[in-house]
């Protein structure tokens, strides 16, 4: 028999936030290395989601990633490189909320002690012509995961201390790097007209599918994370549309990767 929960949407129903979680990514991750026949490994303290595929398809076509061994994931590879004497862990092509979230929850139980996500986005705002990028501050929860980890509200945010480690960081970068809110949706093809001039009127700047969750998922598990969006386009609807910059904006991705892992590892490590 279904149980009534008084009309509450199932999305938001029978969560019980501060319980934990009976199926954990450490157990995924030790009967992932039982199968595979893998050692207890680590993997780099700094790693970077990139949605898109971009930073890893640069990397491996110049020789500069090489196939992180350690890494139990059932679903994903993780290529580690070096940057200014740093090593990176990063996986590609993890788009949209759950998808990197779990990514997310297997990058910490795996070694992780500071995640950064640069996704492409589309503009809302028009701030400037694309391509730049933004420090997401907060995103709007237009998405599922995050009311796994966090009660209703409007906006997931990103942790303070980690946004004012990097005041005055990007000021030398080529490509400009602005500040504001982006609206996290599921269903990037139903971005209807209302619903945009909606996210207008609230000042959003920018259109993601991984924001509000990983920020939600950063709050809940006490773990820091920090989101770009990457904004390259205008969903589309003029010709010429999604140029991103050189090496498909790689080139300035890892840049920007680079100067905020430097500020972020005086705070964190």
């Amino acid at each position: 028999m279904a149980v009534d929960d008084g009309g509450i949407p199932p999305i938001l129903a029978q969560k019980h936030y501060t319980q934990p979680s009976a199926f954990t990514p450490e157990n995924l991750l030790r009967e992932a290395r039982r199968q595979k026949r893998m050692a207890v490994s680590g993997i780099p303290d700094v790693c970077i989601l990139d949605p898109d595929g971009d930073i890893v398809r640069s990397l491996l076509a110049r020789g500069e990633a090489w196939l992180e061994t350690g890494w139990a994931c059932y679903h994903t590879l993780l290529y580690s490189f070096s940057r200014g004497g740093v090593e990176f862990g990063v996986v590609g092509c993890a788009v949209g909320a759950s998808y990197a979230v779990l990514i997310a929850e297997e990058m910490f139980a795996s070694g992780c002690k500071l995640l950064i996500s640069v996704t492409s986005s589309g503009q809302i705002l028009p701030m400037r012509p694309p391509p730049y990028f933004m420090v997401i501050d907060r995103a709007l929860r237009d998405e599922g995961n995050s009311y796994h980890y966090m009660p209703a509200s409007e906006y997931s945010h990103a942790d303070a201390g980690l946004m004012a480690s990097l005041d005055g960081a990007f000021e030398k970068l080529s490509v400009p790097v602005l500040t504001g809110a982006t609206w996290t949706t599921d269903a990037p093809f139903r971005e209807t007209q209302p619903a945009i001039e909606a996210m207008v009127e609230r000042k959003l700047m920018a259109v993601e599918m991984e924001a509000a969750a990983l920020y939600a998922f950063a709050r809940a598990r006490q773990k820091p994370v920090l989101c770009f969006a990457h904004v390259t386009n205008q969903m589309g609807r003029i010709d010429g549309d999604f140029e991103k910059g050189e090496a498909d904006g790689s080139h300035d991705a890892l840049q920007l990767i680079a100067i905020a892992a430097d500020r972020l590892r005086i705070r964190l490590l």
